[in-house]
């Protein structure tokens, strides 16, 4: 059994990480949140120890340390712009790090983490849970197999529309500096998907940026064109979801034949815990393609209405 903490108690994603340490059999001994709003706890680890200041938090792993307490992983799900201090704090504390997308915001710190790694042989890992999708990994394999007999690459749609209320935008969710705005927030581990599936990104491009509530572009990878559009505004979804009652739209199609993966979303956080368990996981070297893509998507100028605009964006941002 191994002993957890966790940084980021009272965020949407923390619930799936409490869930996947105690589904793979350990233990959460203390978690730290600024916020209170934290009795979701109690349905996994009501005995763990809870702090509102860091510096409590600190002395308190300190304190078990001293009493021969070893602490084996942090959990991390803070917000995005702090997930890099947290990384160092655990990897200099002799903990390993299990971090939430994106791992960080920009290129340049992944490189000091990995100098921290070194220093420390300590380990980061990064949730890209979409690597172990079942139909993910299906369709990597379809790719692997099947692109040498191909003559032209791949057309990708990747539509995700996820929407959120007001409050959302008075978060830090809404505050470009600490979030990386939608396509690092939301879009991140799609980017890692297509990068993992499809090769290295050649060209990017976009269309359109509001970049805290909604964009589109256009990615050129080595096996694939990809027409992308990512959106928090709930007038984006189609029709048809609204209709539904529904406020999340998720496709991908590719060459127009849509890739089903809208099931198996629940779980993910235990398998990729449990693939870290086993000696498995992905770290920082893993994650550097897709903190480039969405880093160089945050700085690109949009470049406007062209012919490999998003269909879906087209119709919505542009009305054609």
């Amino acid at each position: 059994m191994k002993n957890f903490v966790l940084i980021g108690a009272a965020g949407f994603i923390a619930p799936r990480h409490m869930k996947a340490i105690r589904d793979t059999g350990n233990t959460l001994l203390a978690a730290v949140d600024p916020k209170d709003s934290v009795g979701i706890i109690d349905s996994y680890f009501p005995e763990a120890d809870f702090f509102i200041e860091f510096e409590r938090f600190d002395r308190h792993i300190d304190k078990l340390k001293r009493k021969g307490i070893k602490v084996d992983y942090a959990s991390i799900c803070s917000p995005n712009y702090l997930h890099d201090a947290h990384i160092r704090w655990a990897l200099r504390n002799n903990i390993d790090a299990i971090c939430e997308k994106p791992l960080v915001l920009n290129p340049w710190n992944l490189d000091a983490l990995s100098d921290i790694e070194r220093e420390t042989g300590k380990k980061v890992y990064n949730v890209l849970q979409l690597r172990l999708h079942d139909s993910i990994i299906k369709l990597k394999k379809k790719v692997e197999s099947e692109y040498s007999l191909r003559d032209k690459k791949y057309n990708i749609d990747l539509s995700y529309i996820t929407s959120r209320g007001k409050w959302y935008f008075i978060s830090w969710k809404g505050i470009l500096e600490k979030s990386g705005g939608v396509a690092t927030n939301i879009g991140v581990h799609f980017y890692d998907m297509l990068a993992w599936i499809f090769g290295k990104p050649q060209h990017i491009e976009v269309h359109y940026s509001e970049p805290l509530k909604k964009m589109a572009g256009y990615i050129e990878f080595e096996k694939a064109n990809v027409r992308w559009f990512l959106s928090v505004d709930y007038n984006d979804l189609p029709e048809e979801i609204k209709n539904k009652g529904q406020r999340t739209y998720r496709s991908i199609t590719i060459d127009g034949e849509e890739i089903e993966f809208s099931e198996g979303f629940t779980d993910l956080h235990t398998v990729v815990y449990r693939d870290i368990l086993n000696g498995g996981g992905f770290g920082i070297e893993d994650a550097r393609t897709s903190i480039e893509i969405v880093y160089e998507i945050r700085n690109l100028n949009p470049i406007g209405f062209n012919e490999r605009v998003h269909p879906l964006a087209l119709e919505k941002l542009y009305g054609r």
